[in-house]
Parts: structure tokens; sequence; C-alpha cells
């Protein structure tokens, strides 16, 4: 079988979704990392900080574009996937097997990558394209011990981003969106790129459940602790 006959075939096309799936799985470990500073209490010097090295090293700004193929890839081999998997259930079962069969979120995870896909145009309207393209209008940051040197503060557009309750409920359910998509596409990832020993199976989705639950909790508070006031 040729290289391209295997990208296009059933097994193929779900060992891309694996493996740009444990590379966006990466991608979610640093940006949640790099959020995470807001909970230094220091008025966004740590953030504003993290994130001004992660948008100003060419080396992050390669790996952006690799992020951004990454998802569209993703994106599109799950929609190809889907639509291939219903095509094959155009007469639907006799009795509906329910959770015995496979569990809701795995049968769903069309709805859920919509929903999550929907999020990242939002949140990119709010966050990645005034930092790149259109500018942060909020009064730039002098970092410590930069000679003077601005930086976007987008800690002070967080702030001012998550002061509206719908956004803070948007981010939140999408969060809930996530974790459940973790859910099921970590442990499946594994799977599909070979791992079949039981016991390591057990092992990746335990792994699964903890990192989605963890994950999407830490996403899910950055929103909740600007709005309630949490964080100076």
């Amino acid at each position: 079988m040729k290289w391209s006959e295997f990208f296009t075939s059933s097994v193929g096309k779900k060992l891309v979704m694996a493996l740009t799936g444990l590379f966006l799985i990466s991608f979610l470990v640093v940006h949640a990392g790099i959020n995470a500073c807001i909970w230094a209490n220091d008025n966004g010097v740590m953030f504003n900080t993290a994130a001004h090295f992660m948008g100003s090293m060419v080396v992050i700004r390669v790996l952006e574009v690799g992020l951004f193929a990454g998802i569209l890839i993703h994106i599109i081999q799950g929609y190809v996937l889907e639509f291939s998997n219903r095509s094959r259930r155009k007469t639907g079962y006799t009795v509906s097997l329910g959770n015995k069969g496979s569990r809701w979120y795995s049968r769903s995870m069309g709805l859920l990558g919509t929903i999550l896909l929907l999020f990242f145009i939002i949140h990119w309207y709010h966050f990645w394209i005034p930092s790149r393209f259109t500018g942060v209008h909020e009064t730039p940051m002098v970092l410590p011990n930069s000679d003077g040197k601005e930086v976007h503060n987008l800690y002070a557009l967080m702030k001012e981003t998550f002061s509206e309750l719908w956004v803070v409920i948007v981010y939140v359910f999408a969060c809930f969106s996530l974790c459940w998509h973790l859910v099921h596409g970590f442990q499946s990832a594994f799977r599909t790129i070979g791992v079949s020993n039981q016991r390591y199976l057990v092992i990746a989705r335990t792994a699964g459940i903890a990192f989605a639950i963890i994950i999407s909790t830490v996403f899910a508070m950055m929103p909740v602790s600007m709005y309630l006031g949490w964080v100076e």
C-alpha cells in the first residue's frame, strides 16, 4: 500500500487523528501552565512575562504554525471520520444499546469537537488576534528588569474579557466539553498507535480521565477567578 493510500484509509485517518490529538494535548499542558501564572497575584507580571517570552521566540512562532496545522488537520479528519461512521450506520440498530455499546461521549465526539471549534473561534477573537494582528488596546506593561521595554498587557485584556458573565459561562461550558472530549480521545489515541496490552490500556484510561479533569478544571477556573476577583 502506498503512503498516500494509507493516510486516506480508515486506519490512516485514525492514526492522523491520534498523532495530532497527542500533539494538541501537549499544547494544552503548556498553555495551562502559562495561564496558571495569573494566580501569582502580582498584577499580571509573571503571566505577561511568560506570554511575551512565548510570543517573541522564533522557535515558538514556528511551532505556532505547526499548532494551527495540527488543529486544522485534527478537525478535518474528525469530521471525515464522523461522516464516514454515520454513512455506515444509515440503518439504525433494532435495539438501542445505549452505554452498553459505547459511552455517550465516545458517540458524541463530533458534537463535542464542533463545540470546541466554535469556542476556538471565540477564543482567537478575544486573545490571539489582538496579540498578533490588531493590537491590545490596554496600556502596555513595562516588565521588571527589562530596561523599560513595553509588552502587551494580556493580563488586563483577560480581566476585561472575563468581566462579562456570558463570556465566563461560554468558557466554562467549553471546558466541560473539552473534559469529555479528552476522556475518550486520550485513551483512544493510545489504542490507535498500537497499545494493546490490557494493563497499559487501563493505565492510559485512568491517566486520561485524571488529565481531562485536571486540565479542564484549570482552564475553567481562570475565567471564574477573574470574574469573581480572586486574582489581583
